[in-house]
């Protein structure tokens, strides 16, 4: 069974983008992110930890601004926690090991697809492309994944 954890390698590695989202529970810019238009077959994984979140398959255009999945690829690696900043409640999304901030679900996604739209900084995950799953020991998550 893999471990995932956060290292000071893994947060010395970040970018001050990604550093600000993932450590600091900042947001880039809507339609600024590098995964927001990607439209390839794989997993986002969390960029701190490398713990499988979210699969190509259940992500989709929300118009947000950001990358919008319906769900998580593994619940388990995904923490949901009220956050009442900016004069709001809402509910952040972290990541368990590695305790990254990603972003926010919210209720308004896709009926059909049980109407959650957990809207993720791009910042805060590294896309492994379908080809590159399993050399990269992500193997078990490719059912999770559309065929090419």
């Amino acid at each position: 069974m893999t471990r995932y954890s956060k290292t000071p390698e893994a947060i010395a590695a970040l970018s001050p983008d990604e550093y600000h989202v993932t450590q600091r529970s900042g947001t880039e810019r809507p339609g600024t992110g590098k995964h927001l238009n990607n439209k390839q077959p794989g997993i986002y994984v969390d960029i701190v930890s490398g713990e499988p979140l979210f699969a190509s398959t259940h992500k989709y255009e929300s118009g947000c601004g950001w990358p919008s999945f319906t769900k998580p690829i593994v619940h388990e690696h995904v923490e949901e926690i009220e956050d009442r900043t900016l004069g709001m409640i809402r509910t952040e999304v972290r990541s368990k090991h590695g305790d990254s901030h990603l972003g926010h679900v919210f209720p308004d996604g896709p009926r059909e697809h049980g109407g959650l739209r957990y809207c993720i900084n791009s910042a805060s995950l590294r896309f492994i492309h379908r080809d590159e799953m399993e050399a990269e020991g992500y193997g078990d998550y490719l059912i999770h994944v559309e065929d090419i």
